[in-house]
């Protein structure tokens, strides 16, 4: 059986852990959180990284922030994870649902403008497969408008546009650790603050609403709530194990890439042949091969083919069901105009199994199993 995901795994995960538990110091913001953070920082050129317990979280953190309130619109792509909403659905704001591109499953930024009321007040976009959206465009709309960017990059850590890292172009960005990403502490996340004068304010957001941080570090004789907040917080166990796979990042982006480009080579005659399409990435985008995906005929094709390849002993699967089409969806959102591209090509993606580690004979069978039932099985 060869399985979607398997999480990263290397050598000093429990050398750290242990050390943890040896130091008796494991709440959050001890010596493995702030080496995360720096090496975020230091990374994405970043003035302010926090980690959090998840990118849900992250997101969470991103709306307070940001002000979001009763009556406020936020909009983003329905192509994403309910995360992405929740975040801002949370404090009172109407999810305004735009369309997406369908050659990158990214949000099409030429129709953010269309869908900005008098009401909105941020633009989120979401880096899928971490390759990023179309952020000058973004930028610039926003810009005019007065909105703040928050970027989901969940999926996006060691992924830039043109040069930038993903999570440190717009005003906030969000980073996931879960199990199925790149690197992972089983659950945890980052924001990335890219405005100065709300650094401040994110650490005491983080922090449950108080200044314990300041207290800390000696800047206050004693801490006290003194703002809105909750536990954002991973544990130091977490970022132990976290931090072990940052130091082996290169490492680990190098060989996921490796793996991307035998897929991609591998299955470019059935594309040339018309029977799938594959992953298309901009030439100012760098990507961090979170995922690879294939695009079949129609979802009943791609039912069959998840079927056929488990049969076969392989794990493929499909992703998000378009949040507009959920029932939290409609209750808390709506569509900006058609829903030309999000359904349809959603209905037509299948991702094929990649992790750190994924052996090169099993890329060749599992494309092998893909060619078969595209060329010679009766679907």
């Amino acid at each position: 059986m060869i399985p979607f995901n398997n999480p990263v795994r290397v050598d000093k995960e429990k050398e750290y852990v242990q050390s943890v538990i040896e130091s008796g110091i494991a709440r959050g913001d001890a010596k493995f959180c702030k080496k995360c953070s720096a090496w975020i920082e230091e990374k994405t050129s970043t003035n302010r990284a926090l980690l959090t317990s998840s990118c849900t979280h992250a997101l969470e953190l991103a709306a307070i922030l940001s002000d979001i309130k009763p009556g406020d619109e936020v909009i983003m792509p329905s192509f994403t994870f309910c995360s992405t909403a929740n975040a801002f659905a949370l404090r009172g704001a109407e999810i305004v649902f735009v369309d997406i591109r369908p050659d990158t499953m990214n949000i099409d930024e030429n129709k953010i403008e269309e869908a900005i009321t008098e009401k909105t007040k941020a633009i989120v976009p979401v880096h899928y497969a971490g390759v990023s959206c179309e952020m000058d465009t973004i930028m610039d709309i926003a810009g005019r408008h007065n909105l703040l960017v928050v970027e989901d990059a969940a999926q996006g850590v060691m992924s830039t546009y043109k040069g930038k890292a993903l999570g440190a172009i717009g005003d906030f960005g969000c980073y996931s650790f879960h199990e199925t990403k790149n690197y992972s502490m089983g659950e945890g996340g980052a924001l990335l603050v890219n405005r100065d004068e709300l650094s401040g304010r994110a650490e005491i957001v983080r922090e449950k609403g108080t200044n314990r941080a300041q207290f800390l570090r000696g800047q206050v004789d004693k801490y006290s709530w003194v703002d809105i907040g909750s536990s954002y917080l991973p544990s130091e166990f977490s970022a132990a194990y976290l931090y072990a796979q940052l130091e082996m990042a290169e490492e680990i982006n190098s060989d996921r890439l490796k793996s991307w480009e035998l897929y991609y080579n591998l299955l470019k005659p059935l594309a040339d042949g018309e029977l799938i399409e594959l992953p298309y990435v901009p030439d100012e985008c760098k990507h961090n091969a979170h995922m690879f995906y294939i695009k079949v005929k129609d979802i009943e094709e791609r039912t069959k083919l998840i079927a056929y390849l488990k049969k076969n002993g392989v794990i493929a699967l499909f992703h998000y069901v378009p949040l507009h089409s959920a029932v939290a969806g409609r209750k808390y959102g709506r569509f900006s105009r058609e829903d030309v591209y999000t359904t349809r090509e959603s209905n037509r993606l299948l991702r094929l199994p990649m992790w750190y580690g994924l052996g090169e004979e099993q890329i060749v069978n599992i494309v092998e199993f893909v060619r078969d039932f595209l060329l010679h099985s009766d679907k």
